[in-house]
């Protein structure tokens, strides 16, 4: 019986080993991510804003607090500007449209509009930290990224308009004649988003632990509805 040569059977010939390549991703969003990426982009980005300034934080920090690449930032966004740009459109508009609320729906009665105000505003500090520490640095420092802004956009969408209401209460004799309603705003904003800003300094000096939310904002109202009732010694 003639020897078969098994080589010459190609289904029998062993092929050659192919050379590993690198598997290329598709461009577009990366696989398992989406909104909530970018959200968390955003919320990285206010976060380093408060502490480091606009300024100070690198788009790099950003990325890095955020648990992602700058080429993912850079993905979504396509630089700082552009995250800045959301970061107040996405996150600190909307809080000033709630901080307007007490405004809206407090019609002509001062009482319901400053307490509406002063518990909107302590309540939004708490819920957010990086509100009070943002505003300090971007908004009162001279050269603050925000300054701008809060001429142009939230100047008039709250203290002008609150100014307003003020000084035709006033002339109804609804409030005390003494006072400017230029500079009630002000002191409003002093007594609320100063007073969160600077928590952590009052509660270590004065071991004020204890002050939350509700206590503050009961000082706050207490102060502003009754003052300090001082008498003659």
């Amino acid at each position: 019986m003639p020897r078969t040569d098994r080589s010459a059977d190609p289904a029998l010939t062993p092929k050659p080993a192919r050379s590993a390549r690198p598997v290329r991703r598709a461009p577009g969003r990366p696989a398992g991510e989406g909104v909530d990426l970018r959200q968390r982009l955003l919320d990285a980005a206010v976060v380093c804003f408060a502490r480091d300034g606009i300024a100070g934080s690198s788009s790099r920090a950003i990325a890095t607090a955020a648990g992602v690449t700058p080429a993912l930032l850079h993905y979504y966004f396509g630089g700082k500007d552009a995250l800045l740009a959301a970061v107040i459109e996405e996150r600190l508009m909307p809080v000033m449209q709630t901080l307007r609320e007490p405004l809206l729906q407090a019609g002509d009665d001062p009482r319901a509009l400053i307490r509406g105000f002063v518990r909107a505003v302590i309540a939004t500090a708490f819920a957010h930290p990086w509100l009070p520490q943002l505003w300090v640095r971007e908004v009162l420092h001279e050269g603050g990224g925000l300054r701008r802004l809060m001429f142009e956009r939230i100047g008039p969408l709250l203290p002008l308009a609150m100014a307003e209401r003020f000084a035709r209460l006033q002339a109804q004799g609804h409030l005390n004649p003494r006072l400017d309603p230029r500079l009630l705003v002000p002191s409003l904003i002093g007594q609320t988003m100063f007073m969160a800003a600077s928590a952590p300094i009052w509660r270590g000096v004065f071991h004020a632990g204890d002050v939350d939310a509700d206590a503050l904002c009961d000082h706050v109202l207490a102060l502003l509805e009754h003052g300090l009732e001082l008498r003659d010694v």
